[in-house]
């Protein structure tokens, strides 16, 4: 029958005749087909290789967060200015140093990011005490995923054995999720203690304010306007740490 292989021959697998010429001169087609099969199989393999598919690590989950040298340069202060608090002078500061200070480090597994400020009312009286200290700090996680930990590292705080309480409540519309922390003051005291952690896929994000002041306490903010201050602060923030 002229025309070539009838359908279903050797002949007709992989388009390769069976008296293909070269090297494969008298082969079977189906070896052929095999052959060819190899081949795709042992680039697929090489690429998966180079890329890390059979390493056992999952990619981190960045968002297009970055490495910040000066984290502080990254911060928002306008909610903190918005409530009439300003830096405090670094010759006066409670660092006694550079007012805010900034510092990080970067490596192959975390990312570190820290910046701490001492802010002052700006209508402070003369024979007012008052100290007002903004902790900052993100991480960029490379290789583990801080997700499945994350929430336990709040929630701890309403276990902790002692005589000082703690609230945790959830926060909604920034990051994944994100966690407030309160400490439970009586109407008299003198010091406030308000943080705020935030995730975004593989980078964690925290923001504290620890705050002590000698004067009327009606002239302090709040733990509620304290929150609003951070969580405004973090949603900026996360926005300039973008690359």
């Amino acid at each position: 029958m002229s025309g070539g292989a009838p359908v279903g021959a050797p002949g007709s697998y992989g388009g390769a005749p069976a008296g293909a010429s070269g090297g494969g001169k008298g082969l079977p087609a189906w070896l052929w087909a095999i052959g060819g099969a190899v081949v795709a199989s042992a680039v697929w393999v090489g690429v998966v290789f180079s890329t890390g598919g059979f390493s056992g690590e999952p990619s981190p989950d960045l968002r297009g967060y970055a490495y910040k040298a000066d984290l502080c340069g990254s911060t928002s202060w306008a909610p903190f200015e918005d409530a009439r608090y300003k830096m405090e002078d670094s010759s006066t500061s409670a660092s006694a140093g550079e007012n805010p200070t900034a510092s990080g480090h970067q490596d192959p597994a975390l990312d570190s990011m820290w910046c701490n400020a001492d802010l002052v009312p700006e209508d402070a009286g003369s024979d007012d005490y008052s100290t007002n200290l903004v902790y900052t700090k993100a991480f960029l996680h490379k290789k583990t995923d801080p997700g499945p930990e994350f929430a336990a590292q709040y929630r701890s705080y309403e276990e902790q054995e002692s005589s000082t309480d703690y609230k945790v409540t959830p926060v909604q519309g920034i990051g994944d999720e994100a966690y407030l922390v309160s400490r439970q003051e009586s109407t008299d005291s003198k010091s406030t203690y308000v943080v705020l952690g935030v995730r975004d896929g593989w980078l964690t994000y925290e923001t504290a304010w620890s705050s002590y002041s000698s004067g009327n306490s009606a002239d302090r903010p709040s733990s509620e306007e304290v929150a609003d201050m951070l969580r405004t602060s973090a949603t900026e923030t996360l926005k300039k740490l973008k690359s």
